[in-house]
Protein backbone atom coordinates (compact mmCIF):
# COMPACT_ATOMS: atom_id res chain seq x y z
CA UNK A 1 0.00 0.00 0.00
CA UNK A 2 2.73 2.47 0.99
CA UNK A 3 6.25 2.21 -0.31
CA UNK A 4 7.85 5.50 0.67
CA UNK A 5 8.04 7.84 3.62
CA UNK A 6 5.92 10.41 1.78
CA UNK A 7 3.22 7.83 1.05
CA UNK A 8 3.20 6.66 4.64
CA UNK A 9 2.92 10.25 5.88
CA UNK A 10 0.02 10.85 3.51
CA UNK A 11 -1.68 7.66 4.70
CA UNK A 12 -1.28 8.69 8.35
CA UNK A 13 -2.72 12.13 7.60
CA UNK A 14 -5.71 10.65 5.80
CA UNK A 15 -6.48 8.29 8.70
CA UNK A 16 -6.05 11.16 11.16
CA UNK A 17 -8.46 13.35 9.23
CA UNK A 18 -11.00 10.53 9.02
CA UNK A 19 -10.73 9.90 12.76
CA UNK A 20 -11.24 13.56 13.60
CA UNK A 21 -14.19 13.89 11.22
CA UNK A 22 -16.00 10.66 12.03
CA UNK A 23 -14.81 9.37 15.42
CA UNK A 24 -13.83 12.32 17.62
CA UNK A 25 -17.44 13.15 18.45
CA UNK A 26 -18.60 10.63 21.02
CA UNK A 27 -15.13 9.27 21.79
CA UNK A 28 -15.60 9.71 25.54
CA UNK A 29 -19.05 8.15 25.57
CA UNK A 30 -17.84 5.32 23.35
CA UNK A 31 -14.99 4.56 25.74
CA UNK A 32 -17.38 3.98 28.61
CA UNK A 33 -20.05 2.14 26.63
CA UNK A 34 -20.14 -1.63 27.16
CA UNK A 35 -19.82 -4.04 24.29
CA UNK A 36 -18.23 -4.04 20.87
CA UNK A 37 -18.94 -0.96 18.70
CA UNK A 38 -20.36 -2.69 15.63
CA UNK A 39 -21.26 0.63 14.01
CA UNK A 40 -17.62 1.70 14.18
CA UNK A 41 -16.51 -1.64 12.75
CA UNK A 42 -18.67 -1.18 9.66
CA UNK A 43 -17.54 2.44 9.33
CA UNK A 44 -13.87 1.43 9.48
CA UNK A 45 -14.52 -1.34 6.98
CA UNK A 46 -16.02 1.11 4.48
CA UNK A 47 -12.92 3.27 4.95
CA UNK A 48 -10.69 0.29 4.10
CA UNK A 49 -9.13 0.09 7.57
CA UNK A 50 -9.99 -3.55 8.27
CA UNK A 51 -7.90 -6.27 6.64
CA UNK A 52 -5.12 -3.84 5.81
CA UNK A 53 -2.47 -6.57 5.63
CA UNK A 54 -4.75 -9.15 4.01
CA UNK A 55 -3.80 -9.66 0.34
CA UNK A 56 -6.01 -7.93 -2.20
CA UNK A 57 -6.73 -11.32 -3.75
CA UNK A 58 -8.47 -12.26 -0.49
CA UNK A 59 -10.45 -9.04 -0.25
CA UNK A 60 -8.00 -7.05 1.87
CA UNK A 61 -5.91 -3.95 1.18
CA UNK A 62 -2.53 -5.61 0.56
CA UNK A 63 -0.83 -3.13 2.89
CA UNK A 64 2.16 -3.61 5.17
CA UNK A 65 2.20 -4.34 8.87
CA UNK A 66 3.67 -0.87 9.39
CA UNK A 67 0.60 0.59 7.66
CA UNK A 68 -1.63 -1.28 10.11
CA UNK A 69 0.42 0.01 13.06
CA UNK A 70 0.06 3.53 11.66
CA UNK A 71 -3.70 3.11 11.38
CA UNK A 72 -4.17 1.88 14.93
CA UNK A 73 -2.02 4.73 16.23
CA UNK A 74 -3.92 7.46 14.41
CA UNK A 75 -7.33 6.06 15.36
CA UNK A 76 -6.29 5.52 18.99
CA UNK A 77 -5.06 9.10 19.33
CA UNK A 78 -8.61 10.28 18.63
CA UNK A 79 -10.92 7.50 19.82
CA UNK A 80 -9.36 4.79 22.02
CA UNK A 81 -12.34 2.43 21.80
CA UNK A 82 -12.24 2.52 18.01
CA UNK A 83 -8.60 1.43 18.10
CA UNK A 84 -9.86 -1.87 19.53
CA UNK A 85 -11.77 -2.40 16.30
CA UNK A 86 -8.65 -1.74 14.22
CA UNK A 87 -6.89 -4.31 16.41
CA UNK A 88 -9.63 -6.88 15.83
CA UNK A 89 -9.67 -6.27 12.08
CA UNK A 90 -5.91 -6.36 11.47
CA UNK A 91 -3.99 -8.01 14.30
CA UNK A 92 -4.44 -10.96 16.64
CA UNK A 93 -6.68 -13.82 15.62
CA UNK A 94 -7.63 -12.20 12.31
CA UNK A 95 -3.99 -12.01 11.19
CA UNK A 96 -3.34 -15.64 12.15
CA UNK A 97 -6.47 -16.68 10.28
CA UNK A 98 -5.53 -14.71 7.17
CA UNK A 99 -2.05 -16.20 7.17
CA UNK A 100 -2.97 -19.87 7.53
CA UNK A 101 -6.61 -20.38 6.50
CA UNK A 102 -7.39 -22.43 3.43
CA UNK A 103 -9.25 -21.02 0.45
CA UNK A 104 -12.57 -22.51 1.53
CA UNK A 105 -12.21 -21.12 5.05
CA UNK A 106 -11.34 -17.68 3.70
CA UNK A 107 -14.34 -17.74 1.39
CA UNK A 108 -16.63 -18.61 4.31
CA UNK A 109 -15.36 -16.22 6.94
CA UNK A 110 -13.21 -13.39 5.56
CA UNK A 111 -15.96 -11.35 3.87
CA UNK A 112 -17.80 -10.89 7.17
CA UNK A 113 -14.61 -10.16 9.13
CA UNK A 114 -13.47 -7.55 6.61
CA UNK A 115 -16.93 -5.94 6.40
CA UNK A 116 -17.04 -5.50 10.19
CA UNK A 117 -20.25 -7.53 10.42
CA UNK A 118 -18.72 -10.60 12.08
CA UNK A 119 -16.00 -10.83 14.70
CA UNK A 120 -13.28 -13.40 15.36
CA UNK A 121 -12.36 -14.10 18.99
CA UNK A 122 -9.20 -15.78 20.27
CA UNK A 123 -9.58 -18.61 22.81
CA UNK A 124 -6.15 -19.51 24.13
CA UNK A 125 -5.83 -19.21 27.93
CA UNK A 126 -7.20 -21.82 30.33
CA UNK A 127 -7.64 -21.97 34.12
CA UNK A 128 -4.26 -23.75 34.45
CA UNK A 129 -2.59 -22.48 31.25
CA UNK A 130 -2.06 -18.73 31.07
CA UNK A 131 1.52 -17.70 30.36
CA UNK A 132 2.34 -21.43 30.28
CA UNK A 133 0.16 -21.79 27.21
CA UNK A 134 1.71 -25.13 26.16
CA UNK A 135 0.09 -26.64 29.28
CA UNK A 136 -3.35 -26.29 27.72
CA UNK A 137 -5.62 -29.32 28.05
CA UNK A 138 -8.58 -28.50 25.80
CA UNK A 139 -8.64 -31.48 23.47
CA UNK A 140 -9.82 -32.47 20.01
CA UNK A 141 -10.52 -36.16 19.54
CA UNK A 142 -11.22 -37.61 16.06
CA UNK A 143 -14.88 -38.34 15.46
CA UNK A 144 -15.97 -39.42 12.02
CA UNK A 145 -15.58 -36.48 9.69
CA UNK A 146 -14.32 -34.11 12.35
CA UNK A 147 -13.37 -33.73 15.99
CA UNK A 148 -15.02 -33.62 19.40
CA UNK A 149 -13.73 -30.74 21.52
CA UNK A 150 -13.73 -30.75 25.31
CA UNK A 151 -12.25 -28.20 27.70
CA UNK A 152 -12.52 -24.71 29.14
CA UNK A 153 -11.18 -21.37 27.95
CA UNK A 154 -10.95 -18.13 29.95
CA UNK A 155 -10.00 -14.52 29.17
CA UNK A 156 -10.86 -15.09 25.53
CA UNK A 157 -10.74 -11.96 23.41
CA UNK A 158 -14.21 -10.70 22.40
CA UNK A 159 -15.75 -13.75 24.07
CA UNK A 160 -18.97 -11.87 24.82
CA UNK A 161 -19.56 -10.67 21.24
CA UNK A 162 -17.56 -12.85 18.82
CA UNK A 163 -19.35 -14.85 16.13
CA UNK A 164 -16.42 -17.23 15.58
CA UNK A 165 -13.65 -18.38 17.91
CA UNK A 166 -10.12 -19.41 17.00
CA UNK A 167 -9.51 -22.07 19.64
CA UNK A 168 -6.05 -23.32 20.59
CA UNK A 169 -6.29 -26.97 21.59
CA UNK A 170 -4.52 -30.28 21.78
CA UNK A 171 -4.81 -32.98 19.11
CA UNK A 172 -2.16 -35.06 20.85
CA UNK A 173 0.60 -34.96 23.49
CA UNK A 174 3.42 -32.45 23.71
CA UNK A 175 3.95 -29.16 21.92
CA UNK A 176 3.73 -31.04 18.63
CA UNK A 177 0.16 -32.01 19.39
CA UNK A 178 -1.09 -28.41 19.62
CA UNK A 179 -3.12 -26.82 16.84
CA UNK A 180 -6.29 -24.79 16.41
CA UNK A 181 -9.87 -24.99 15.17
CA UNK A 182 -12.61 -22.52 14.29
CA UNK A 183 -15.77 -22.83 16.37
CA UNK A 184 -18.82 -20.81 15.44
CA UNK A 185 -21.05 -19.29 18.09
CA UNK A 186 -24.12 -21.43 18.56
CA UNK A 187 -22.35 -24.70 17.81
CA UNK A 188 -23.90 -27.45 19.96
CA UNK A 189 -21.60 -28.28 22.85
CA UNK A 190 -20.23 -24.73 23.14
CA UNK A 191 -21.55 -22.85 26.17
CA UNK A 192 -20.62 -19.23 26.80
CA UNK A 193 -20.56 -18.56 30.52
CA UNK A 194 -21.44 -15.53 32.60
CA UNK A 195 -19.27 -12.50 31.73
CA UNK A 196 -16.91 -11.02 34.31
CA UNK A 197 -15.98 -7.32 34.35
CA UNK A 198 -12.40 -6.06 34.48
CA UNK A 199 -10.60 -2.83 35.34
CA UNK A 200 -10.43 -1.87 31.66
CA UNK A 201 -14.22 -1.84 31.46
CA UNK A 202 -14.16 -4.92 29.24
CA UNK A 203 -16.09 -8.09 29.87
CA UNK A 204 -14.82 -11.61 29.15
CA UNK A 205 -16.82 -14.79 29.42
CA UNK A 206 -15.53 -18.33 29.93
CA UNK A 207 -16.06 -20.78 27.08
CA UNK A 208 -17.08 -24.33 27.94
CA UNK A 209 -16.70 -27.08 25.36
CA UNK A 210 -18.54 -30.30 26.14
CA UNK A 211 -18.52 -32.87 23.36
CA UNK A 212 -18.57 -30.00 20.88
CA UNK A 213 -18.37 -31.41 17.36
CA UNK A 214 -16.16 -29.45 14.96
CA UNK A 215 -16.01 -30.50 11.29
CA UNK A 216 -12.63 -31.20 9.72
CA UNK A 217 -13.20 -28.18 7.47
CA UNK A 218 -12.90 -25.97 10.58
CA UNK A 219 -9.37 -27.08 11.48
CA UNK A 220 -7.12 -24.06 10.94
CA UNK A 221 -3.82 -25.65 11.97
CA UNK A 222 -3.57 -29.31 12.83
CA UNK A 223 -0.97 -31.05 15.01
CA UNK A 224 2.37 -29.24 14.82
CA UNK A 225 0.75 -25.87 14.30
CA UNK A 226 1.80 -24.28 17.58
CA UNK A 227 4.86 -22.42 16.26
CA UNK A 228 2.87 -20.99 13.37
CA UNK A 229 0.17 -19.86 15.77
CA UNK A 230 2.68 -18.10 17.99
CA UNK A 231 4.24 -16.42 14.94
CA UNK A 232 0.82 -15.05 14.14
CA UNK A 233 0.35 -14.08 17.77
CA UNK A 234 3.42 -11.83 17.52
CA UNK A 235 1.32 -9.60 15.28
CA UNK A 236 -1.26 -9.34 18.07
CA UNK A 237 1.50 -8.16 20.36
CA UNK A 238 2.37 -5.35 17.96
CA UNK A 239 -1.26 -4.27 17.92
CA UNK A 240 -1.23 -4.33 21.71
CA UNK A 241 1.95 -2.21 21.70
CA UNK A 242 0.51 0.24 19.19
CA UNK A 243 -2.61 0.80 21.28
CA UNK A 244 -0.49 1.26 24.41
CA UNK A 245 1.48 4.01 22.70
CA UNK A 246 -1.58 5.64 21.16
CA UNK A 247 -3.41 5.85 24.48
CA UNK A 248 -0.26 6.97 26.26
CA UNK A 249 0.18 9.77 23.73
CA UNK A 250 -3.48 10.72 24.00
CA UNK A 251 -3.20 11.04 27.78
CA UNK A 252 0.09 12.95 27.33
CA UNK A 253 -1.58 15.42 24.94
CA UNK A 254 -4.62 15.99 27.13
CA UNK A 255 -2.38 16.59 30.16
CA UNK A 256 -0.04 18.88 28.20
CA UNK A 257 -2.95 21.09 27.15
CA UNK A 258 -4.20 21.07 30.74
CA UNK A 259 -0.94 22.24 32.34
CA UNK A 260 -0.54 25.01 29.78
CA UNK A 261 -3.95 26.43 30.75
CA UNK A 262 -4.47 25.50 34.39
CA UNK A 263 -3.08 28.03 36.89
CA UNK A 264 -2.11 27.50 40.52
CA UNK A 265 -0.28 29.91 42.83
CA UNK A 266 -0.67 32.58 40.19
CA UNK A 267 1.03 30.84 37.27
CA UNK A 268 0.44 27.98 34.81
CA UNK A 269 1.25 24.48 36.01
CA UNK A 270 3.66 24.21 33.08
CA UNK A 271 5.91 26.77 34.79
CA UNK A 272 6.78 24.32 37.57
CA UNK A 273 9.98 22.39 36.91
CA UNK A 274 8.65 19.22 38.52
CA UNK A 275 5.85 19.17 35.95
CA UNK A 276 8.25 19.91 33.10
CA UNK A 277 10.44 16.96 33.99
CA UNK A 278 7.46 14.61 33.97
CA UNK A 279 6.68 15.58 30.40
CA UNK A 280 10.33 15.27 29.37
CA UNK A 281 10.48 11.72 30.74
CA UNK A 282 7.18 10.81 29.09
CA UNK A 283 8.32 12.17 25.73
CA UNK A 284 11.58 10.23 25.80
CA UNK A 285 9.86 6.96 26.71
CA UNK A 286 7.09 7.36 24.13
CA UNK A 287 9.43 8.35 21.31
CA UNK A 288 11.86 5.53 22.05
CA UNK A 289 9.12 2.92 22.21
CA UNK A 290 7.60 4.15 18.95
CA UNK A 291 10.90 3.67 17.13
CA UNK A 292 11.17 0.11 18.49
CA UNK A 293 7.62 -0.62 17.40
CA UNK A 294 8.27 0.71 13.91
CA UNK A 295 11.43 -1.39 13.69
CA UNK A 296 9.54 -4.57 14.54
CA UNK A 297 6.78 -3.79 12.05
CA UNK A 298 9.11 -2.70 9.25
CA UNK A 299 11.36 -5.76 9.62
CA UNK A 300 8.49 -8.25 9.54
CA UNK A 301 9.51 -11.19 7.38
CA UNK A 302 6.69 -12.14 4.98
CA UNK A 303 4.28 -10.19 7.14
CA UNK A 304 5.23 -11.74 10.50
CA UNK A 305 7.59 -9.93 12.90
CA UNK A 306 10.43 -11.56 14.80
CA UNK A 307 9.79 -12.74 18.33
CA UNK A 308 12.74 -10.76 19.69
CA UNK A 309 11.88 -7.43 18.09
CA UNK A 310 8.22 -7.90 18.95
CA UNK A 311 9.05 -8.59 22.61
CA UNK A 312 11.32 -5.56 22.83
CA UNK A 313 8.70 -3.32 21.23
CA UNK A 314 5.82 -4.54 23.37
CA UNK A 315 7.81 -4.26 26.60
CA UNK A 316 8.90 -0.70 25.79
CA UNK A 317 5.48 0.39 24.53
CA UNK A 318 3.55 -1.12 27.44
CA UNK A 319 5.77 0.64 29.97
CA UNK A 320 5.88 3.96 28.10
CA UNK A 321 2.12 4.02 27.49
CA UNK A 322 1.25 3.28 31.10
CA UNK A 323 3.88 5.70 32.44
CA UNK A 324 2.42 8.47 30.28
CA UNK A 325 -1.16 7.75 31.35
CA UNK A 326 -0.13 7.48 35.00
CA UNK A 327 1.83 10.75 35.00
CA UNK A 328 -0.83 12.52 32.96
CA UNK A 329 -3.34 11.62 35.64
CA UNK A 330 -0.98 12.87 38.34
CA UNK A 331 -0.36 16.29 36.82
CA UNK A 332 -4.09 16.75 36.13
CA UNK A 333 -5.07 15.82 39.67
CA UNK A 334 -8.75 15.22 40.27
CA UNK A 335 -9.64 16.13 36.67
CA UNK A 336 -7.40 13.36 35.36
CA UNK A 337 -8.96 10.92 37.82
CA UNK A 338 -12.44 11.85 36.65
CA UNK A 339 -14.41 9.99 33.99
CA UNK A 340 -15.03 13.39 32.39
CA UNK A 341 -11.74 13.03 30.50
CA UNK A 342 -10.19 10.09 28.66
CA UNK A 343 -7.08 10.09 30.84
CA UNK A 344 -8.39 7.68 33.48
CA UNK A 345 -9.64 5.39 30.70
CA UNK A 346 -6.18 5.41 29.10
CA UNK A 347 -4.69 4.61 32.51
CA UNK A 348 -6.94 1.58 32.96
CA UNK A 349 -6.45 0.24 29.45
CA UNK A 350 -2.66 0.62 29.32
CA UNK A 351 -2.37 -1.13 32.68
CA UNK A 352 -4.11 -4.19 31.32
CA UNK A 353 -1.87 -4.48 28.27
CA UNK A 354 1.12 -5.05 30.54
CA UNK A 355 -0.57 -8.38 31.34
CA UNK A 356 -2.46 -9.29 28.17
CA UNK A 357 -0.75 -10.69 25.09
CA UNK A 358 2.39 -11.64 26.99
CA UNK A 359 3.16 -10.21 30.42
CA UNK A 360 6.18 -7.97 30.94
CA UNK A 361 7.89 -10.81 32.77
CA UNK A 362 7.37 -13.28 29.91
CA UNK A 363 8.66 -10.67 27.46
CA UNK A 364 11.79 -10.16 29.54
CA UNK A 365 12.37 -13.91 29.57
CA UNK A 366 12.08 -14.02 25.78
CA UNK A 367 14.42 -11.06 25.29
CA UNK A 368 17.03 -12.56 27.65
CA UNK A 369 17.01 -15.83 25.68
CA UNK A 370 17.90 -13.98 22.51
CA UNK A 371 20.51 -11.79 24.16
CA UNK A 372 22.24 -14.70 25.90
CA UNK A 373 21.77 -17.18 23.07
CA UNK A 374 20.07 -19.96 25.02
CA UNK A 375 16.67 -21.05 26.29
CA UNK A 376 15.79 -20.88 29.97
CA UNK A 377 13.04 -23.29 30.92
CA UNK A 378 10.60 -21.90 33.45
CA UNK A 379 9.28 -25.32 34.35
CA UNK A 380 9.95 -26.97 37.68
CA UNK A 381 12.51 -29.79 37.34
CA UNK A 382 11.02 -33.26 37.33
Amino acid sequence: MTTSTDERTAFAESVRAFARDRLAAGALERAHAPGYPWDVAELLARQGLLGLTVPESDGGQGATLLDAVTAIREIGLVCPKSADVVQAGNFGALRTFAEYAGDEQKARFLPGFLAGTTLLGLAMSEPEAGSAVTDLTTSAEPDGGGYVVNGTKIWSTHSVEANVFLVYLRFGPGVGGIGSVLVERGTPGLEIGKPSSYLSGEQWAPLYFENCHVPAANVLLGPGGFKKQISGFNVERLGNAARSLALGRLAFTIARDHVLQREQFGRPLADFQGVQWKFADMAVALDGAELLLERAAANADDGLPSAYETSVAKLAANQAGFQAADQAMQVMGAMGYSTETLVEYCFRRTRGWMIAGGSLEILRNRIAEDVLGRRFSQRAPK
